[in-house]
Parts: C-alpha cells; structure tokens; sequence
C-alpha cells in the first residue's frame, strides 16, 4: 500500500488497536501521541515497525503543523489519517471545573481541528486521501454527567461532516466511527474498580436512574472493533462513502 497512513492518538486504547489492524492491513504507518512510552510500547506491536513515530501535543497548533510537515518530507504524503485522540472527564454542566470543560475541548475539538487542517490541507492539494475520526455515541445521546465530553463529540461530528462536504470536490472522503462502551482505560476510569471486569455489567445492563439504555447485544466493545471499523472506512471498500458516522456500539443509542 503507497503513501503513508498518520494515527493519531496511538499510544493505548482504540488508537492503538488501530495502528495494530492497519498495519496487518498492510498500511505504512506514522504514530503520533504525547505519550513516548506508549507509542513505543504499540509500535513494539505491529507487524511491521512503523515508519516513524512523534511525540507531540495536538493541542500546540504550531507544533501539530511542523510534525505533519516532518512526516511529509521524510515519509511521502500522509494519504490516510485515522484520528482516535481523545479525553473524557466527566462532572455536571453547572457544577462542572471550568478547567475541566477547557480540557475536553482543547483536546476533542481544537486538537482535531489542529491536526485535519494540517494533514487536510496537503490532501486538498494532491486530491487524494482518505480521514476517519474516532468520535463517540455520546455525540448523539445526552449522558448525566457528560456535558462537555458528549458536546464536544457533538462538535467533532458536524467538524468532520462539514470537512466532507468541504473536501468532495477533491474526491477525499472523511468518516466518524462513533463507538460506544468500549473495554479501555477511559472506559475502567468510570467503574468503581477498574481491574474489576463485572464493571462491564452496568454499562450492558444500562441505568434507568439515569436514563441511560444499556446494549441490546450484551457485550461491550473490544477495542479492535472499533478497529475494524476505522480500517473499512479508510479503504477503497468504502469508496462511495463520506459525511457518515458508523456507530459502533451494540445498539446502546437504539439509533437515537
């Protein structure tokens, strides 16, 4: 496969079950994280090395542009970005640390921005690529107690259908994979013991105290699930498809 796929967010969770599928799928890969530790722990898990790794802030604008100017000139054009970068924390809309809300959206929505601009803008002028962003069913389903990460999920999806739109004309497609409850740090963060796996049962079974559904097919995700998803939106398969978000997430928005 030419050309090189960029990963952002690669260092654990869905980002690095991500950079593992894409590799078995024969991409040439780039992994971008903050995390050095991490992204040497996942490219240590890949069938082939990566091409390159960097460490980097993707809510320092300039920086952000000078990795992805690196990776160009050192590694070709980047012609696949799956961006899976993300953070959750949770607190009421009122009572919520400002602070808090600040950080979810510097990371969700003006890193992604960041980082598609970046990378978008050498796609619009080869016309040739392909972006999938991992987002979240929480874009469409109000959660107690997650105001700003399901708002800033909100964004990223009219972010990315709006890119869609914008980059059409130049045959690029870009795509939302929107998961659910998936078995991740993020996700153990939320149970009372995270090494504890019966902390899965109350996202399955829901909360009606909350008025969240639980999953219709029993099981939460594994990250490579959400894996499968982003490698299928990225290739020729899907060819014809773009502005779509593909929920991932055993049915828990019942489509809502």
């Amino acid at each position: 496969m030419s050309g090189t796929t960029l990963v952002v967010g690669a260092a654990q969770g869905i980002g690095r079950a991500t950079a593992v599928t894409l590799s078995r799928s024969g991409h040439r890969l780039v992994l971008l994280d903050r995390d050095a530790d991490g992204l040497a722990a996942t490219a240590a898990l890949l069938d082939a090395p990566p091409l390159g790794t960097a460490v980097t802030d993707i809510r320092d604008t300039a920086a952000v542009t000078d990795t992805v100017r690196r990776i160009e000139d050192e590694h070709g054009p980047v012609t696949a970005l799956a961006h899976v970068a993300g953070v959750l924390e949770t607190g009421s809309v009122l009572d919520a640390d400002p602070a808090s809300w600040q950080r979810v959206f510097d990371v969700n929505v003006t890193g992604l921005v960041n980082v598609l601009r970046a990378v978008g803008t050498g796609m619009r002028d080869r016309s040739a690529g392909s972006i999938v962003v991992v987002g979240s069913n929480a874009a469409g389903v109000p959660r107690t107690g997650m105001g700003a990460y399901g708002a800033s999920k909100a964004a990223v999806a009219m972010i990315v259908r709006v890119l869609g739109l914008e980059l059409a004309e130049y045959g690029i497609r870009a795509n939302i994979v929107a998961p659910g409850s998936t078995d991740t740090a993020m996700q153990r963060s939320l149970w009372s013991d995270p090494d504890d796996d019966t902390g899965a049962r109350g996202a399955i079974d829901g909360d009606l105290g909350s008025f969240k559904v639980g999953i219709p097919l029993g099981r939460i995700a594994d990250a490579a699930d959400i894996a499968d998803s982003v490698e299928f939106l990225l290739s020729d398969r899907a060819r014809h498809i773009t502005m779509q978000a593909l929920y991932v997430d055993g049915g828990a928005t019942l489509q809502a």
